[in-house]
This record gives C-alpha cells, sequence and structure tokens, in this order.
C-alpha cells in the first residue's frame, strides 16, 4: 500500500486539490460548469481514460457540503421530476461506458450551448422559452448519459431552469440534490463495471477535498452577486462549456 501511495505525487494531489476549488468557486457563482471546465486539464494531467471517473467522484464528493450550504433553496417539484430518469441515464451509460461514442451529440450540445449567448441577450432576458415540468423527466435522462460519459454536463440543464423560473441559490441548490443522487448511481456504476481503481479514488478524492472549499468560496461570492450578473456569468459559462464540448468532441474524431 506504501509503495502504491508513493507511486502518486503529491504535486499531482495538490493540484488538483486546487484545481477542484478554484473549479467549483466558478461553478457556484455561475450555475455549474466547473466539472466541464476541468475535462481539459485532466485530459492533459492524467490521461482521457480516466478523466471522467476523477471528475464525477469529486464532485460527488462535494456536493454534501453544497446541499447543505444551499439546502433551504431546493426545489424539490423539479428534483423529483429529474431524479429517477437521471439515475436510469447513469447506470445506461456506466453499462455502456467502453462501447458507445458521443462526438456527435457533445457537439450539437455544444452549439445549444453557445446559441444561449443569443437566446438570453446576455442576461437581459429572464427566460427564452417555455418550459413545462415533465420536460425534466427526459433531460435526466439525457444528460445524465452524456455527463456520465464526459464528466460534465451540468451547464445544459441551466437554460431550462431559468426558463421554469429557478434563478441564483435557488438554481445551485436544486442542481445540487440532483446531483448527489445521479452521482451515487454513476459512481455505483463505475464500480460494479470494473472502471474504478485505487489510483481514481484517490485523485477524485483530491478533486473533491478542493471542491468543498471551492464551494464555500462562491457561496460567500454569491450573495454579493445581482440576478443580472449571475445569469451573465451563468451564460458565460455555458458558452464556454459549450466551446470546450465541441473541441472536446473534434478532436476525438
Amino acid at each position: 500500500m506504501e509503495h502504491f501511495f508513493a507511486e502518486i505525487s503529491i504535486w499531482l494531489l495538490l493540484g488538483l486539490f486546487f484545481l477542484g476549488a478554484a473549479a467549483f468557486t466558478l461553478s457556484t457563482i455561475s450555475g455549474g460548469g466547473g466539472a466541464l471546465m476541468q475535462i481539459p486539464i485532466l485530459n492533459f494531467l492524467i490521461g482521457t481514460s480516466k478523466t471522467a471517473q476523477v471528475i464525477n467522484l469529486g464532485s460527488f464528493i462535494s456536493r454534501p457540503s453544497r446541499i447543505i450550504i444551499f439546502w433551504k433553496h431546493i426545489n424539490w417539484t423539479v428534483f423529483w421530476y429529474y431524479v429517477p430518469s437521471a439515475m436510469l441515464g447513469a447506470l445506461t451509460a456506466a453499462w455502456l461506458f467502453a462501447e458507445v461514442k458521443i462526438y456527435w451529440i457533445q457537439i450539437v450540445v455544444g452549439l445549444f450551448l453557445i446559441s444561449t449567448f443569443f437566446q438570453y441577450r446576455f442576461g437581459k432576458k429572464d427566460r427564452s422559452f417555455k418550459v413545462e415540468l415533465w420536460y425534466f423527466i427526459p433531460l435526466g435522462f439525457f444528460i445524465s448519459v452524456i455527463g456520465t460519459f464526459t464528466g460534465g454536463m451540468g451547464p445544459i440543464l441551466n437554460p431550462f431552469l431559468l426558463n421554469v423560473g429557478i434563478d441564483k441559490e435557488e438554481l445551485i441548490g436544486t442542481k445540487s440534490a440532483q446531483s448527489f443522487f445521479l452521482g451515487i448511481a454513476q459512481l455505483g456504476s463505475y464500480t460494479f463495471f470494473g472502471l474504478m481503481t485505487k489510483e481514481l479514488w484517490i485523485l477524485g478524492s483530491a478533486v473533491g477535498l478542493g471542491a468543498i472549499l471551492g464551494n464555500l468560496i462562491g457561496k460567500w461570492l454569491l450573495k454579493r452577486m445581482s440576478k443580472l450578473q449571475f445569469r451573465r456569468w451563468l451564460i458565460a459559462i455555458m458558452v464556454i462549456s459549450g466551446v470546450v464540448l465541441i473541441i472536446k468532441a473534434v478532436s476525438e474524431l
């Protein structure tokens, strides 16, 4: 066991800790996207085959702290529409993890995220299209499938939450509660299908501990932001996330 830990650089673990802190500070003040922003960096540091598992483990470790911080803001109605199908999607994706490529879906999702800049006129519009509660049932399945493959798909849910009237702390709290149960299904599926190793548990834990710090910093900053500032950060991160998804997909074609 000592030999195993010696093989993992302390500098890598510190780097992942601070990466998690920075990513989840950003994620808290912009409604998500922290996980997606980590993908290019983690691909470089640990390799593409490990990135999804490390991001999803790190995100999962951070979620209880975020749920506690934003508990009173959670919209439980949207939560129950979303979570059951999302957990089913995570199980399905883990089963297909090594078999299916989703490049074209990532490109379509990336273009949709970039289009939010025009949909919301960079935050000047509160809503851009009508959303019914039942939309969150297929959304839960779709987003969890893609997120289990890539490690991050939180931003795509943001336009739908905004258009159902959920904003700022309520958006962060609701997504955190949804993501916690999705994370149980993702990590359980990764483990069941043999996609987790001791190394991945350690690397993901380093990201997760940093993410807890990021949640606290992000909460402090969020309290000092107006709704317009929050929407502008949210839209900026959705556009950047869209670009990251497209670049990632094209590079893997």
